[in-house]
Formats: C-alpha cells, structure tokens, sequence
C-alpha cells in the first residue's frame, strides 16, 4: 500500500483512488457501466476446497464486476495456480456478459506491457511457477 501511494504521488496521479479493504464492497457501491477496467491480479487462490466460497472470482462478485463495467470493457485476471486457473476459466466460461480474448497461448502466456507488474508474479516466477494473464471483455447489454 505505502509503495502504491508514494508511486502514484511521484506520478502526480489525481484520478486513482484506493481502498484497503474487500473490493467487493466497493464493486456493490459503483455505479452501473461506470468501469472501463478491473484488474484482480494474483487473488487469494483459497486453495482448500472448504475454503473456495471465499474466491473472489465467483458468480456472484462477476455479476457485480459486470454490472460496474462499460459495455466493452475490460476484466483483466492473472494468477499462478493451477487450480484457480481451471476455476477462473469455468465461472467465466459460463458467464453470459464476458467474452475471453485469446487467440493463442502467447495471450495468455505473457504479460502485456500495459498491465501492472507485481510482487506476487516476481515470486511466482522466481519459485518457478508460470503465471497466467486472462482478458475478458464485458459483452453489450441487451436493449431494455
């Protein structure tokens, strides 16, 4: 978080607000097609299976993310583990409002040079673990 505000201090950034705390809060409070783009990079992979209602990634917070998003918008995800992965892809492969991005591996293989990097993917990478990088796009509202 203090590495996260002193950045964005020396960048003069003024359009950046940050919340520590449960994102899903603050997912329930946006206004509906008011995000252009969420990333959730390296979420808690709650790899115990007693523990999986705990995930972020989940039908009920991708309601929400799709609600907060734009018609186009961008749903950025990234994690290391294995498991997490496969149940990333399944909630998002059944979810009417995203459309996944990737033509090939290399989509997913590599970070593209407009996402962040973090701590979480240094160490991945140097316990010799390959992360993964997931790019959906929020599909058009049906007409009311």
């Amino acid at each position: 978080m203090a590495g996260l505000l002193a950045r964005i201090e020396a960048e003069g950034l003024e359009n950046v607000r940050v919340l520590r705390g449960d994102g899903r809060a603050l997912l329930a409070a946006l206004p509906p097609a008011s995000v252009e783009r969420l990333f959730a990079l390296f979420p808690d992979p709650w790899p115990k299976t007693r523990h999986h209602r705990r995930r972020l990634i989940r039908r009920e917070t991708l309601d929400a993310m799709a609600a907060a998003l734009r018609d186009g918008g961008e749903l950025r995800l990234a994690t290391d583990h294995g498991d997490y992965l496969a149940w990333m892809l399944e909630c998002l492969s059944g979810h009417p409002a995203f459309a996944w991005q990737a033509r090939g591996p290399g989509d997913w293989r590599q970070r593209p040079e407009d996402w962040p990097a973090t701590r979480y993917e240094r160490k991945a990478r140097a316990e010799g673990r390959d992360p993964v990088f997931l790019r959906y796009l929020r599909r058009p509202r049906e007409p009311a």
